[in-house]
């Protein structure tokens, strides 16, 4: 046993973990854990709004493979931070909250203490996957393991610890930390595996859709997907799990080609949103489907023919062995097919401009480790299809939240993640602005990641949609902006003007050879850009 405050119990189960950089906002109610944090050497990267710490603990969780951790003030911290916590709930990505309570007498007193909320316990649990309170410092290793246990058990999620103001600086003997293995993931059942082979087997155009649960099983799918001359598809999440490089890896846009003639869906580690909730208009006669995934619940809310209920790489290397046993008769030039359909979907993208100029210059300068967060904007929706991801983790969204504003700080994240990979964050003006502060951040903590503000002076989706479905109408849709360089350069960003894409790849190798953080705005007339929406919501042939 070891004399240890309560804001220490929790960092030395932080540690254990392997957690050795913290996001965070202090205030009064967690002073004696940022003083722990300091006291233990781990680095805190503090921000300038409750919300940043949440996504920045998320970029770090989603494009390492680790947890993110991240620590704010109870009450509106919290509340501040929830849309980060809901989307990391929303893309499965183990980001711990750890914050603070009011008093212990002043629990569930109702008195109106700083900070204090109804039941924040039970709000947490609304947006996370599982959260707990510390009342004792003696506790806290035992929780903290259960929350790690938690987070990267089964379907990955996020998790949160609170504890009371008081409990932060009082001493308790505390045993030492522990580490909890992740809970065993279900094995497959071989009756199903045999079934799915079956289905298989008697495919003629198998597609096999892929999402964040798959990305541990890239090797075991492209095995599957050469054996069967299967296309992998991801929408947001599973991007880049079969690389875009590789004839069999296809966006979206390439795949619809290819959905009219397809007979077998296969899901791994994925909710199937492109095919079966309503982003396609439509499913093939005679359509059957297999899914794979760790979570059983998931299975009840998309029935398929087979359902696998396993972890994504165990139950795919099961399905190919079982395939590759009862043999698979390849359909005479599917794999033409599939180049047709890339080279088709590649040439009609070319439309969507000006945002399909930019994204091939950027994917021209970027190596194919480089990670690229995009924003609810027209240029991040065209990048879901029209920028090519090679590798998992690369290419970082906000999933089915689509969480406006989230693409900067998660951004900022990634790189403390990944201090020697490029970085870009793709923004709209309108979604730049909610973390805008950030920028402060991004200096203080030479976070050198590069920011492309596409600032066309609108929420440019809202504009379109309102002039198209309203009568020409446009409500609170027109913004006035600030001179983004000037203001970037106000924070000591370096920065540069661009208003062409000609003009784009120089600025961009300059922003990449640059030594700290860099802003890129460029500008685009109003309504100039072509919708995006024709390839993410394509009419039915």
């Amino acid at each position: 046993m070891t004399t240890l405050t309560g804001g220490e119990a929790i960092v030395s189960g932080l540690v254990a973990h392997g957690v050795d950089t913290v996001f965070g906002l202090p205030g009064a109610q967690v002073y004696g854990l940022f003083d722990a944090f300091h006291q233990a050497q781990l680095k805190v990267i503090g921000a300038r709004h409750e919300q940043a710490c949440g996504y920045m603990a998320f970029g770090y969780a989603r494009s390492s493979g680790r947890p993110g951790v991240f620590s704010v003030v109870p009450g509106p911290g919290v509340l501040n931070a929830s849309a980060a916590l809901l989307t990391a709930y929303g893309c499965n990505e183990p980001v711990l909250c750890v914050t603070g309570q009011v008093p212990t007498q002043f629990l569930g007193k109702g008195r109106g203490h700083l900070h204090e909320m109804p039941d924040q316990l039970a709000t947490l649990r609304t947006y996370v996957k599982w959260a707990d309170r510390i009342e004792h410092p003696g506790n806290a290793p035992t929780t903290v393991a259960r929350a790690f246990q938690e987070m990267t058990s089964g379907r990955r999620g996020p998790a949160s610890v609170e504890m009371p103001w008081d409990i932060f600086t009082q001493r308790a003997d505390t045993a030492a930390a522990q580490v909890l293995e992740p809970l065993p993931a279900p094995l497959p059942d071989p009756d199903m595996i045999r079934q799915a082979a079956a289905l298989i087997k008697s495919s003629k155009a198998p597609m096999i859709f892929v999402g964040s649960g798959a990305i541990e099983a890239r090797k075991e799918i492209l095995e599957l997907a050469e054996m069967i001359d299967a296309p992998v598809v991801a929408f947001r999440s599973g991007r880049g799990i079969v690389s875009n490089a590789h004839e069999l890896g296809l966006t979206m846009a390439a795949a619809y080609k290819l959905w009219p003639k397809t007979d077998l869906m296969i899901g791994i580690g994925s909710r199937l949103e492109l095919p079966t909730m309503s982003r396609w208009p439509y499913r093939p006669d005679g359509l059957k489907s297999i899914r794979i995934d760790i979570d059983p619940v998931e299975m009840r809310r998309f029935i398929s023919d087979t359902a696998i209920v396993a972890d994504a790489k165990t139950a795919t290397a099961d399905l190919t062995a079982a395939v590759s046993k009862a043999g698979y008769s390849k359909t005479a030039g599917r794999r033409a097919a599939i180049r047709e359909a890339s080279a088709t979907a590649l040439a009609e993208i070319q439309r969507i401009q000006p945002q399909m100029a930019y994204l091939s210059i950027l994917r021209e300068v970027l190596p194919a480790n480089a990670i690229v967060t995009d924003e609810l904007s027209q240029f991040g929706f065209a990048s879901w299809y029209g920028f090519p991801i090679y590798e998992p983790r690369t290419f970082i969204t906000s999933g089915y939240q689509g969480t406006l504003g989230s693409g900067f700080p998660t951004a900022l994240g990634a790189k403390v993640a990944n201090p020697d990979r490029p970085v870009v964050a793709i923004t709209g003006d309108g979604g730049f602005m909610f973390g805008v502060q950030e920028l402060a951040t991004a200096v203080q903590f030479n976070i050198g990641v590069v920011t492309l503000v596409f600032n066309n002076n609108a929420y440019g989706n809202v504009r379109r949609d309102q002039r198209e479905r309203f009568d020409g109408r446009v409500v609170a849709a027109d913004l006035v902006n600030p001179d983004f360089v000037k203001l970037a350069e106000s924070f000591g960003v370096a920065a540069a003007r661009v208003t062409a894409p000609d003009q784009f790849k120089a600025a961009m190798e300059k922003a990449l050879s640059h030594s700290g953080p860099y802003l890129i705005s460029v500008e685009v007339t109003r309504d100039s850009e072509v919708s995006p929406w024709a390839f993410i919501h394509p009419p039915k042939p």
